[in-house]
């Protein structure tokens, strides 16, 4: 037994790997082409465009890795399908979830190689691909621009701006409020704020303060005054994408201290970090499916069994993205959206697991 499981191991990772070598120098040359004038446009140094493509490698893989995996089980097992192979195992006495056991193994090297990658790897590859988008190939980066931030900034201090200006590094209707507990010991409050880079300093324009002491107020007023506040200027800026660019300790840190901030984008953080965990596991699933869909001879041949692999590659897919943006863009629980295409395919692997043991 130990020879068939070697064999099927070796074919299921080493088609996996072919497919990854196959599908990602197109993705590659296809992107190329896409930005080719861009780079000339805008001059982006080689290094750069090099490094830009180290990144989106990782990034590349780690999108369609659904479809790789699915394609390359689909591909060998129905191979040995049309070789008779599969036929001679099971009427050999093995029984079909005996034969699944190489394919479960795999999946197992699979599923820890897309963790690890997920986790320290990929974060810092997702970093390098969407600054060099943001910096090079993205001229609107206005759409950046935040309205409406109300964010705890520590324990006793929040702030409000009614817009904010990445590029200019301004923001309008600037508040600060200081508690202490319940109540309310100061409250700064400006038409603008700037950050001055070259001084490190924050520059507010129209500055009033007024402070509570007991039964007494104070109130303070200036054209402009400089200070610091505990707090940095791209914390008016958060990006979607950050979660995403963080490691696994990091991505924890990032979220407990945005969960305390009461930030906008906490449910695009926690999708972030339960795919981490999903798009790994899936790799059994996807498995289990392509197995029972390839493991028998079809009139159509292997073209049959491809197409129906690529189309179930791309309705998960599908899933994932749809479900994500119902996370992103309401209140849809995050839990929910990253585990549900996981719960709905495993059910349809149970499925067709019992159709193809008949």
């Amino acid at each position: 037994m130990k020879k068939l499981d070697f064999y099927i191991i070796k074919k299921y990772l080493s088609t996996f790997f072919v497919m990854l070598l196959l599908f990602i120098p197109i993705g590659i040359m296809v992107d190329i082409a896409e930005k080719v004038d861009k780079f000339k446009e805008n001059e982006v140094p080689l290094t750069d465009i090099l490094n830009y493509y180290v990144d989106f490698t990782w990034y590349f893989g780690n999108l369609l890795f659904p479809i790789f995996l699915f394609l390359s089980v689909i591909w060998f097992t129905s191979k040995l399908a049309n070789n008779s192979e599969i036929i001679a195992i099971l009427s050999s006495g093995i029984s079909f979830f005996r034969f699944l056991r190489p394919y479960l193994i795999s999946a197992t090297f699979i599923s820890i190689f897309a963790f690890f990658a997920g986790m320290f790897i990929i974060p810092k590859s997702n970093k390098g691909f969407n600054e060099f988008n943001y910096k090079h190939l993205n001229k609107k980066k206005s759409a950046r621009i935040t309205s409406n931030l109300y964010k705890q900034i520590n324990e006793n201090e929040f702030i409000y701006v009614s817009n904010y200006d990445p590029l200019r590094l301004r923001a309008n209707d600037f508040t600060l409020e200081h508690f202490d507990g319940n109540k309310l010991i100061f409250k700064i409050s400006s038409q603008s704020l700037r950050w001055i880079e070259d001084d490190s300093i924050f520059r507010l324009i129209d500055y009033k303060k007024r402070s509570f002491k007991g039964d007494e107020e104070s109130y303070e007023t200036l054209k402009r005054k400089d200070t610091i506040f505990d707090f940095k200027i791209d914390d008016l800026s958060p990006v979607s994408y950050k979660a995403e660019t963080l490691n696994f300790n990091e991505l924890n840190r990032f979220i407990k201290d945005e969960l305390e901030s009461g930030s906008t984008l906490i449910n695009t953080h926690l999708l972030v970090r339960h795919k981490r965990w999903s798009i790994p596991l899936s790799s059994f699933v996807l498995t289990l499916i392509a197995v029972s869909v390839s493991s028998f001879k079809r009139r159509g041949g292997m073209g049959i069994n491809l197409a129906f692999g690529i189309a179930l590659g791309f309705i998960f897919i599908f899933f994932e993205k749809i479900f994500g943006v119902l996370v992103t863009k309401s209140s849809f629980s995050p839990l929910i959206g990253a585990w549900l295409p996981f719960f709905i395919f495993l059910i349809l692997a149970i499925i067709l697991l019992n159709h193809a043991k008949k």
